[in-house]
């Protein structure tokens, strides 16, 4: 599914891309002079985009105003849910196991997710951690976010990590690798009263 939309993303793009260029080139072109292609919809440079007559042709119609005003907010609506959803990250959902044999098992993304998180808690020195499994699911990325206690040694912490957890992680799915992210941030230490 992140295929296709990620595909149609693309195609999209392409195609709003290429119309916004060869309209703002037409235009740019038209305004210093450049005499305006056949299938331009003005004349030549001092043509206003809207007439008086096109500006005024529905204003006494009842239906004309809502219909306007309805067409915009879907089209900001439809832009940004498209923007959203273009810039998010898309959370993977199942991760491909290899089991040695040819057909092999599928894992939701979350529990493995949550087993990486309930192992790296555990560690001496955090506080607190948030795993995000990203990329396809015969190729998964691992995002982890460490918080640290205030006294942890964040070497140590990060090598069991590497070394224990997500080593763990990787041979419970059959991966030869897991690209990992990790983010590691110390909590603030709270102020003592000094007497």
């Amino acid at each position: 599914m992140n295929t296709v939309l990620r595909t149609v993303n693309r195609v999209l793009l392409g195609l709003i891309g290429l119309v916004l260029l060869v309209t703002g080139g037409s235009v740019l072109a038209v305004g210093l002079g450049a005499p305006p292609p056949r299938w331009w919809i003005h004349r030549d440079r001092h043509d206003v985009l809207l007439t008086v007559a096109e500006r005024t042709r529905w204003r006494d119609q009842g239906w004309w105003w809502p219909v306007v005003f309805t067409v915009l907010a879907l089209l900001v609506v439809l832009t940004l849910w498209w923007l959203t959803r273009s810039v998010q990250r898309h959370r993977l959902a199942v991760v491909r196991v290899d089991t040695g044999d040819d057909e092999g098992a599928v894992l939701r993304a979350r529990a493995l997710e949550s087993s990486v998180a309930s192992e790296a808690a555990r560690l001496e020195g955090v506080e607190r951690v948030r795993v995000r499994l990203t990329g396809r699911h015969r190729n998964p990325r691992i995002r982890v976010r460490v918080r640290l206690e205030p006294d942890a040694d964040p070497g140590r912490t990060l090598d069991r990590l590497t070394s224990e957890t997500l080593a763990h992680a990787r041979a419970s799915v059959g991966l030869t690798s897991l690209p990992s992210e990790i983010r590691m941030r110390a909590a603030g230490h709270r102020p003592e009263r000094v007497l």
